[in-house]
């Protein structure tokens, strides 16, 4: 998603409108958790006053990430609002603010900053809702097991079984 500036300069106050699909697929390739990502849809404004440009933007897609559980493919749909400030000066450095971005060029690239956020969107740990995942994930493997958390049957320890009987005698006579 690029906007020449001079276009941008244009508007003069007025907000410039934009709205499109974006494709990032290349997140896919990247060493994170999407499996999948569809393209998504970007809609919001830029303005510009002097040398800064605010951008204002949503981002909507859905991503399928695994299930912490069970590993199978879960979608996971998003909706992120994302501010980004430029600044055109050719004397303005990343150093001097991180939150205010240089423009080198003629044009202004969103695409970046779209995966960034959706880079940032990415939950820690999903979990499918699906019954039929919960009981195809594996029970078991080397070295491990799943286990219930049901109550034991209290059992009785064979040396002790003889006492027992023992005083079941005793209080029987």
């Amino acid at each position: 998603m690029k906007f020449p500036l001079q276009k941008l300069k244009q508007t003069g106050d007025e907000p410039f409108y934009f709205e499109d699909d974006v494709d990032i697929r290349e997140l896919e390739q990247m060493n994170n958790d999407i499996r999948r990502i569809s393209p998504v849809h970007v809609k919001g404004q830029a303005i510009t006053r002097g040398n800064d440009i605010t951008v204002t933007f949503s981002i909507d897609g859905e991503m399928v990430l695994p299930c912490a559980r069970t590993l199978v493919d879960v979608t996971y749909p998003f909706h992120i609002d994302a501010l980004e400030v430029f600044n055109l000066s050719p004397y303005h450095t990343e150093e001097d603010d991180s939150e205010v971005h240089s423009v080198n060029g003629e044009v202004l690239d969103l695409t970046p900053y779209i995966k960034e956020n959706v880079q940032l969107e990415i939950p820690t740990r999903v979990f499918s809702k699906d019954d039929e995942a919960h009981e195809a994930a594996p029970q078991e493997g080397k070295g491990w097991q799943v286990v219930t958390e049901e109550p034991e049957e209290k059992k009785v320890d064979p040396r002790m079984a003889k006492l027992q009987s023992l005083l079941n005698e005793e209080e029987n006579d």
